[in-house]
Formats: structure tokens, C-alpha cells, sequence
């Protein structure tokens, strides 16, 4: 079947969020006893899967769905300073010219994601944006957007930048391209396995 809908996620896809998420978990690092995040050590991280982070970090993996949400809020604070990727937004609109509906499915809030979006001018081009309760649940969220759109799978396909991504979209049965410029690295990913791998926004254009 043909692509009806291009779904991306957010932070570390379309939104260059890296320092305002670093910035945020430094003040959860000061108020909890974590490691905090050095500028100088976001290559290295990018390179670490989700266990390795956490014992860098010092921070255990079940209390996820617990800081999350405070995460989210402090990360409000500096929504200000997000810009979108270079040739994001051109990608948005040249697959918007094309007839492609493109919705967002991202861990963070809707309200963070849609203020983002209005202050770069992009928010006319996503028809929907949904925020995914449960960090490691997006392919609940996959399912129930498909279900909701009366979407097969393969009239769909995910672009993102995270281990995570992919294996919900394995688990859904939707094609997933991983984007090289985001939070995980390719050692990170490989093993998952992604559909497609592209080096920048411009070369997603050549897939769907």
C-alpha cells in the first residue's frame, strides 16, 4: 500500500533538544543526587544505550515514569531556546506539497511540542500531535493512531532517532527510518535494525 501518513518524533528528530533536555535533567541531577551532564560528554553519551547512561548518570532506569514527567516540566522552562533541525522545516513542507498527511507520536507534552512548532511556523503543516504516555509504551501509541486513522501498517512510516523507535515499530509492524543526528548513535541502534538510515531531513524525501 501507499504512504498516507509520515509520523515523526520530536526531540532529537525535528527539535534540536539536546541542551534544553541536558539543562533540565542538571537541575533534577542537583535536586536528587544524579551525575550532572557536561557539555563536553554529549558525543560520548550519544554513543552509551539507555543501561550505560543510567550507571553513568547514576540514576536507576526504574524510576523513569517517575522523573519524566518533572523532566517534561523543566524542560518547559527553556522551550524558548528550541529551533528546529536544519532542512526540517523544508522537509515538512516539500512532504506537505506532496499530499503526505504528517502527524507527530513523541514521548514529550503536547502542549511543549505544538509551542515549539507555532514559534518555528511549522504548526501548519502536522495535521496531529500526540503525545505517548510511557516512554519505552510508543508502539500502544502506534497502534492506537493506526487504529484511530483506520491505517495498515504499511500506509504508515516513523522517523526517528532512538534505539526505543525502532523496536515499537517493529513491534507495530510500520517501516521506521533512524536519523543519524539525533540522541542515539548508530552503534546505539544497528542492532535494532532499522528500516532506513539517512545522514540528513533531505534524504527521507528519496524514501517515502
Amino acid at each position: 500500500m501507499t504512504t498516507k501518513y509520515v509520523v515523526f518524533d520530536f526531540d532529537g528528530t525535528i527539535a534540536d533538544t539536546t541542551k534544553v533536555f541536558m539543562y533540565a535533567w542538571n537541575y533534577l541531577a542537583d535536586k536528587y543526587r544524579y551525575k550532572k551532564i557536561e557539555l563536553d560528554q554529549l558525543e560520548t553519551i550519544k554513543k552509551l544505550n539507555m543501561r550505560e547512561r543510567s550507571i553513568l548518570l547514576n540514576f536507576p532506569l526504574y524510576k523513569i515514569p517517575i522523573v519524566m514527567p518533572e523532566l517534561i516540566k523543566q524542560y518547559k522552562n527553556s522551550v524558548v531556546e528550541i529551533t528546529l533541525f536544519p532542512g526540517i522545516k523544508n522537509l515538512l513542507e516539500n512532504l506537505h506539497k506532496k499530499g503526505y498527511k504528517i502527524a507527530i507520536i513523541s514521548s514529550n507534552s503536547e502542549e511543549n511540542i505544538k509551542y515549539v512548532l507555532k514559534r518555528n511556523h511549522a504548526d501548519t503543516l502536522i495535521t496531529d500531535v500526540i503525545s505517548a504516555k510511557r516512554i519505552f509504551g510508543k508502539d500502544k501509541t502506534i497502534n492506537q493512531f493506526l487504529k484511530r486513522k483506520k491505517l495498515e501498517p504499511s500506509e504508515m512510516i516513523y522517523i526517528g532517532d532512538e534505539h526505543r523507535d525502532i523496536i515499537a515499530c517493529k513491534k507495530s509492524n510500520v517501516k521506521v527510518i533512524w536519523v543519524e543526528w539525533g540522541y542515539d548513535g548508530i552503534d546505539v541502534v544497528k542492532s535494532a535494525d532499522p528500516d532506513y538510515m539517512v545522514k540528513k531531513p533531505s534524504d527521507i524525501l528519496e524514501i517515502v
